[in-house]
């Protein structure tokens, strides 16, 4: 018993710090991904014919997802809605400020963004073969989530201005369809350029 009691202690000074390093290589993770998202989100081109401007959000949440695990990435879009519900600058400029920023006509897109990191990282997972750069995968989930989100911005802009379904189509769809295909290849693109790497994976948190 005074043995094991005596490993026990003297392994404790040696797990402690491990997973000390641990939360805090994804805490910060989760931080870096945050501020990645909110660059993104300031790269932001108004239209004069609709409330929701041009991003490079989506880009963002649908390369995190694909990169990182789904819980990991679900908790990152959370902790990036709770920084911008909080007040720190990280949603687009274009629109009301802080909490206001999730009721208004974007409000949407950002609240599907955490459980569309998930599903699509997770549908990722599932179709991408072990040893395969996964483009084929990458592109079909990223297509996915980047429907989600669209539908999900255009059922919010209908509920709020109370349009009918072609409008909102026309206002919350439709201009961005080039660009959102455009997002999708290029974030699935780097996602797989990253797997052929093979030492770059097992960094990733589960």
């Amino acid at each position: 018993m005074k043995v094991f009691a005596s490993s026990a202690l003297s392994a404790s000074p040696v797990l402690a710090p491990s997973r000390a390093r641990r939360i805090a290589e994804r805490t910060a993770l989760v931080l870096l991904g945050t501020l990645f998202v909110a660059v993104c989100a300031h790269v932001s081109i108004p239209l004069w014919f609709t409330p929701v401007p041009v991003t490079l959000q989506t880009f963002a949440v649908l390369l995190l997802a694909l990169l990182l695990s789904p819980r990991w990435s679900a908790v990152t879009l959370c902790a990036y809605l709770a920084e911008g519900a909080a007040g720190l600058p990280v949603f687009s400029p274009v629109g009301v400020p802080t909490l206001l920023h999730l009721f208004g006509p974007t409000g949407g897109y950002l609240l599907s963004y955490p459980a569309v990191a998930w599903l699509t990282g997770s549908l990722f997972r599932r179709l991408r073969r072990p040893n395969a750069p996964g483009l084929t995968a990458a592109l079909a989930a990223a297509a996915v989530g980047d429907c989600l989100i669209l539908l999900s911005g255009a059922a919010w802009l209908a509920i709020l201005t109370h349009q009918s379904a072609a409008t909102v189509f026309l206002l919350a769809v439709a201009p961005f369809v080039p660009g959102e295909i455009l997002k999708v290849i290029a974030a699935a693109g780097a996602v797989s350029g990253l797997r052929r790497f093979r030492r770059f994976a097992p960094s990733l948190p589960e």
